[in-house]
């Protein structure tokens, strides 16, 4: 009697079946998002609400707006690299749960804030949470997606900071509007206390051990990533228009008359990347970056001019959408690029130093073109972020699509 022959498992086969059995969507990957989520909705919710605190409840400056951001950004930048240190040397769950219990204590401090001074020293406090935090769960979230799926699991879980966008910025100032800037701390003071508690769900997986660094110990390498150095510079560029965007839309859309549909644009600027990002992550994968930065520039610059020029709320919102759908594939493309830079064992760093340098630009952003909007316009303003994006260009090409062809053409002969 005839026996049917099972196919040979071969090791590209085998190899297949395991690749398929790594689930991107498990309870690891899921709690790590929402914590990211709740982290990035309470910094939304306080980005475009905090402006209007300064200037209502105590009675600040528009200097005094950008210096509230400022102060949360540099205390950011000072603990990403020390963070990216951290992750690939301690214990990562242990360093997420420090980060967040700082992080809702100072959530819970807002409530308390009775002036500027005070406000500035927990901006301070909860940016050093932010910076570990934010730095850790994005580092711990690429060890928890399957290796061939690296892009589309890094564009989900930017897509969970995008749900923050839109419901963040819509929340707070609903909020504000409706009831009192005690109400707006308060929900804030909840959903830090769920990032936290999200935050304590996944196993995370042990470090791969690298080789010992040969430095000494304050060598910056320790620190940063050199190899993430070059995309994170073009990250940095964006950031620094960027940070127009989340600090100063509400009060400039109150400048032009349109303060009631403030909140709207970002539902608009979100929705147009949450209904983009499931393609766009694929995209990366399999047609690479540029398909997704070079027209994602495009779209953003295009969009940040056009805003400069807004004065009727169909343009205000248009814009919103044209921004978004640049920002939604430029933000997760250069993340993943930084992390697919440098070795596995130190792509921790490699997140750090791509965060820091973004926060570094999102920071100067908000601090410069506070100043140039508060001895021009808003409208110059954007305007004027409109052509330093145009830079990012240049920088990509250069630091990155350049090489990437040099590279290419010296293993082709």
């Amino acid at each position: 009697m005839a026996t049917t022959r099972q196919p040979e498992t071969t090791p590209k086969r085998k190899k297949s079946m395991q690749m398929q059995k790594q689930a991107l969507w498990n309870r690891d990957f899921i709690a790590i998002c929402f914590s990211s989520f709740f982290i990035y909705i309470t910094f939304y919710i306080l980005a475009v609400t905090l402006p209007n605190f300064v200037i209502d409840d105590l009675h600040g400056t528009k200097q005094q707006i950008g210096l509230v951001t400022t102060v949360f950004i540099i205390a950011a930048v000072i603990f990403r690299p020390l963070t990216g240190k951290w992750l690939d040397e301690l214990n990562r769950k242990r360093i997420i749960f420090v980060s967040l219990l700082i992080f809702t204590c100072c959530s819970v401090s807002y409530m308390l804030t009775g002036s500027f001074y005070f406000l500035l020293l927990v901006r301070f406090v909860h940016g050093i949470g932010f910076g570990i935090a934010a730095t850790a769960t994005s580092a711990v979230v690429v060890d928890l997606i399957p290796a061939h799926r690296k892009g589309e699991g890094i564009g989900y879980f930017s897509l969970f900071m995008s749900l923050a966008m839109v419901i963040g910025p819509f929340l707070g100032l609903t909020v504000v509007a409706h009831s009192s800037f005690a109400a707006l701390f308060a929900i804030c003071s909840v959903f830090s206390l769920l990032a936290a508690l999200c935050g304590l769900l996944p196993s995370i997986p042990p470090r791969q051990q690298g080789h010992p660094a040969a430095e000494g110990a304050w060598n910056w390498k320790r620190f940063i990533e050199p190899k993430a150095i070059p995309i994170s510079l073009a990250g940095s560029v964006l950031a620094f228009s960027y940070g127009a965007i989340s600090t100063f839309v509400a009060v400039y859309a109150k400048s032009i008359g349109l303060e009631s549909v403030a909140s709207y644009f970002f539902m608009v600027f979100a929705a147009v990347i949450l209904i983009s990002r499931p393609f766009t992550g694929k995209m990366f994968d399999r047609l690479g970056e540029h398909v997704l930065v070079y027209p994602g520039i495009l779209l953003f610059v295009a969009g940040m001019l056009w805003l400069s020029q807004a004065q009727s709320a169909a343009v205000f919102l248009i814009t919103g959408g044209i921004i978004g759908l640049g920002f939604g594939a430029l933000l997760p493309s250069f993340q993943a690029l930084a992390v697919k830079s440098a070795p596995s064992h130190r792509s921790g760093l490699a997140t750090g130093t791509y965060f820091l340098l973004f926060d570094m630009g999102y920071g100067l952003g908000s601090y410069l073109l506070g100043i140039l909007a508060a001895q021009t316009s808003y409208s110059r303003m954007y305007f004027v972020g409109g052509l330093v994006v145009a830079l990012t260009f240049l920088l990509y090409y250069i630091l990155h699509h350049r090489k990437q062809k040099q590279r290419l053409k010296e293993a082709l002969s």
